[in-house]
C-alpha cells in the first residue's frame, strides 16, 4: 500500500543541502578521479575558471595551482574578491559579478553556482582575498563556516584570490588526482589564453600561438598534417585545422575558454562552413564526408550569455553570438568563408594538397561502394542463419523507453556467449559472439571492415556503417576472459574501434566487463571477489570457505552470470589518452610490425608469480 501524501512530505532544501544531496545536477558524475570528467576535476575547473575570467578582463597574468594528495590550492593575481562580499561569493548561490555583463561580458561561469559547489562538496574549503593592501579569509567544512575573519587586516601580498579545498570523501569516496588529466586541462587553458602562465606544482604551461600550438602538440608523433596548418584568429573566434592521411574527423572545441567535449552549435557551424567554403573555392560539389575525411581541427568562440546543455558545460546549445545578435551559424559561416578562401588563394601548395586529399577520399569512398554492396548482400543472406547476434528489444536509435539502457556484449566464443545470453535481459542486453581472435586491423584501410566477415557483421550489428548517429546500443561492452587470450582479443577489438570508429570511444560508449576472479562461499553466504584484496577480505570474514577460481566466462553458470550483468554490473570505461597523439604511438608499439621491440619489452617486464591460492587453503577449496 502506498504511503499517504500529505503536507508533511513536502520539503524545502537549502542550496548547500541540495548540492550535497544531488551533486550530479551541478557537477555531472562523481567518479574516483580515473576519468577526466569525474567530479573532482570539475571542482578544480570551476575554481580556475574564476581566475581565467580575471585574466580575460586584463587582471593578473599568472595562476598558481598546487595539488598534494587531496589538498588543492589555487592562487590568482587578479583584482581579488571585494572583501565585504567574500562570504557571499563563497556560500550564497546566485551571487557574483558575472551577472554584470560589463564586468564579465564573455565569462565561462554565468550561474553563480561554481565556487559554491566547490565549497559545499569539500570537507575543507578556505578562501582568502587580497585587495588594496588588505586581506580577509574564511574557512568552511562541508560548506559550513568553521572560522571567519570578521575584519580585514593589512597585507603586503599582491592582489588576488586564494582558494584551497579538499574534495569530500563522503561525496566522492576514495579518489586520486590523475596529474595527466590536470596537465591537459591546464594546457587547454594556456592555448586559449595566450600570455597567461599556469603553474602546477612548479611546472609551467604557457602558449604563444594559441590553437596552433594545440594542434602542433597533439599532431606531433601521431598524424602528420599534409599541409601547413591553417590558423585563423579574430576578436571572438580562433580556428586551427589541417588534413592528415587518417580517416574520420577529430575536433577540439571551446566556448569562452570552456572545453566543449561534446561539441554543440559552434562545432556544427564550423563543420558546415568548411564544406561550403571548399565547395565554393574549388567549384565542385564534393561529398561532405570526403571534404572532412582526415581533418583535425580546433575551434574556439567567445559569445555573450552562452547556453549549455548541461551544468558541466560540455555541449553548447546557444544559437546566437549575443542576445539579439547574429546567429553562430552565420557568424562562423561568413568568417570561415572569407578567411579560408583568402588562405587558399594565397597558399597554392595548401590548396593543391587539400584538393588531392579530398580526391583521394572520394576515390576510396567510391571504391568502397562496390565492396559495401557485396558486404550488405552477404550480411542479408546470412542474417537468417547468423547466430552471432542475439539482439534485444530496446535500441539507442529508437524511441524505446529503455533506449539508454541498451547494451551489446561482445564475447569470445560460444561458451561465454551462451552463459550471458541465458542470463541477460532480453529487453536491453544483446550479445555478439566473436569466432576466436579477430584480425589485427592496425594500419589497414577501411576495406578490411567490409571484406572481413566478422568485422562487417559487427559493424552491421552496431549500426555504425554510416556514422555514429545510427548506433544501436548506448553501451558496447567487451566481455572476454581474464587470461592472456582474452586480453589479446580485447586488444584486437579495441584496435578495430580506434582505427575505424574512434568516436565510439571518444563519446563514452565502449566498456570492458569486469567479472569476478573468485567465489568464496559457505552454506550461509556467497562472496564474489574481483581482486586479490577482496578475496583476502572474504577469507577473513567467511568461515570454512570453499574457494573457486574462475578461469573463463564459460565456467560461470547463467544463474550466477545474472549477478554480474544486472544492477551491480561493473564496467570499466575505455577512454582516449589525455594526449591524443599517444593513440598512434600506443597502436604502433603494441599492434605494429615491431615484433623484436615488443619481445624485448615483455622479457624486460616479465614477472613470475606463485599461485594466488595458498597451499593451506587447498583443503577448503577441495571441500
Amino acid at each position: 500500500m502506498a504511503a499517504d501524501y500529505t503536507e508533511e512530505h513536502i520539503r524545502s532544501l537549502e542550496p548547500r543541502e541540495h548540492i550535497r544531496l544531488r551533486p550530479g545536477m551541478y557537477i555531472g558524475k562523481l567518479g574516483d578521479g580515473t576519468s577526466p570528467d569525474d567530479g573532482i576535476y570539475i571542482l578544480l575547473k570551476e575554481t580556475i575558471d574564476n581566475c581565467i575570467d580575471e585574466f580575460v578582463m586584463g587582471n593578473g597574468k599568472q595562476i598558481d595551482i598546487e595539488i598534494d594528495e587531496k589538498f588543492v590550492r589555487v592562487r590568482d593575481y587578479g583584482r581579488g574578491i571585494p572583501l565585504g562580499k567574500l562570504k557571499d561569493c563563497a556560500s550564497i548561490i546566485n551571487t557574483g559579478a558575472k551577472y554584470d555583463s560589463e564586468a564579465f561580458k564573455k565569462s565561462v561561469g554565468l550561474n553563480g553556482v561554481g565556487i559554491k559547489a566547490v565549497n559545499f562538496l569539500s570537507e575543507f574549503f578556505e578562501i582568502a582575498a587580497f585587495r588594496d593592501k588588505q586581506t580577509k579569509g574564511i574557512t568552511f567544512a562541508h560548506g559550513l563556516i568553521t572560522e571567519e575573519m570578521k575584519k580585514s587586516v593589512k597585507s603586503t601580498e599582491p592582489s588576488g584570490t586564494i582558494v584551497s579545498f579538499e574534495p569530500d570523501e563522503e561525496i566522492f569516496g576514495k579518489y586520486t588526482w590523475n596529474m595527466e588529466y590536470v596537465e591537459t586541462m591546464l594546457r587547454n587553458y594556456a592555448y586559449l589564453n595566450t600570455g597567461l602562465t599556469l603553474s602546477l606544482n612548479g611546472k609551467k604551461f604557457k602558449s604563444k600561438n594559441g590553437l596552433l600550438d594545440l594542434l602542433n602538440e597533439n599532431l606531433d608523433g601521431g598524424e602528420t598534417p599534409i599541409y601547413q596548418i591553417v590558423h585563423l584568429v579574430d576578436t571572438d573566434i580562433e580556428i586551427a585545422f589541417a588534413h592528415t592521411e587518417q580517416t574520420g574527423e577529430e575536433y577540439y572545441s571551446f566556448v569562452n575558454g570552456q572545453h566543449t567535449t561534446m561539441g554543440g552549435t559552434h562545432l556544427a557551424a564550423f563543420r558546415e562552413a568548411i564544406v561550403s567554403t571548399i565547395r565554393t573555392h574549388f567549384k565542385k560539389q564534393f561529398d561532405a564526408a570526403d571534404i572532412r575525411s582526415g581533418i583535425v581541427a580546433a575551434v574556439s568562440v567567445k559569445i555573450e550569455d552562452p547556453v549549455f546543455e548541461s551544468q558541466t558545460k560540455t555541449k553548447l546549445g546557444s544559437t546566437h553570438m549575443a542576445p539579439g545578435g547574429e546567429t553562430i551559424r552565420t557568424f562562423i559561416g561568413n568568417y570561415v568563408g572569407q578567411q579560408l578562401d583568402n588562405v587558399l588563394h594565397r597558399r597554392k601548395e595548401t590548396a593543391d594538397a587539400m584538393l588531392e586529399k579530398i580526391q583521394r577520399s572520394e576515390h576510396e569512398r567510391k571504391e568502397l561502394k562496390g565492396i559495401k554492396k557485396l558486404a550488405r548482400e552477404r550480411a542479408k543472406q546470412s542474417k537468417v542463419h547468423n547466430k552471432k547476434l542475439r539482439d534485444c528489444r530496446a535500441h539507442l536509435n529508437s524511441k524505446h523507453k529503455l533506449a539508454l539502457e541498451s547494451t551489446l556484449f561482445i564475447t569470445e566464443g560460444d561458451s561465454a556467449s551462451g552463459s550471458i545470453t541465458k542470463a541477460r535481459s532480453v529487453d536491453t542486453q544483446a550479445v555478439f559472439s566473436l569466432r576466436g581472435k579477430p584480425l589485427n586491423s592496425y594500419g589497414m584501410s577501411q576495406k578490411v571492415v567490409y571484406q572481413n566477415e566478422e568485422f562487417n557483421l559487427l559493424q552491421a550489428a552496431l549500426g555504425i556503417e554510416d556514422g555514429l548517429e545510427g548506433l544501436r546500443y548506448n553501451k558496447v561492452v567487451l566481455a572476454t576472459d581474464a587470461d592472456v587470450d582474452g586480453m589479446h582479443i580485447r586488444l584486437l577489438a579495441m584496435t578495430f574501434f580506434l582505427q575505424f570508429f574512434p568516436d565510439l570511444i571518444r563519446e563514452g560508449h565502449l566498456y570492458i566487463l569486469e567479472t569476478p576472479l573468485f567465489r568464496v562461499r559457505n552454506k550461509k553466504e556467497t562472496r564474489y571477489c574481483y581482486t586479490e584484496e577482496e578475496r583476502q577480505a572474504a577469507l577473513s570474514e567467511v568461515s570454512n570457505p570453499e574457494i573457486t577460481r574462475f578461469k573463463g566466462l564459460g565456467e560461470i553458470s547463467p544463474d550466477e552470470f545474472k549477478f554480474f550483468i544486472g544492477d551491480n554490473v561493473r564496467l570499466a570505461p575505455v577512454e582516449m589518452p589525455a594526449k591524443p597523439k599517444a593513440i598512434q604511438e600506443l597502436l604502433e608499439f603494441y599492434m605494429g610490425k615491431n615484433t623484436p621491440q615488443r619481445q624485448e619489452y615483455i622479457i624486460r617486464n616479465l614477472k613470475v608469480e606463485t599461485d594466488i591460492i595458498d597451499e593451506e587453503e587447498e583443503p577448503a577449496d577441495a571441500a
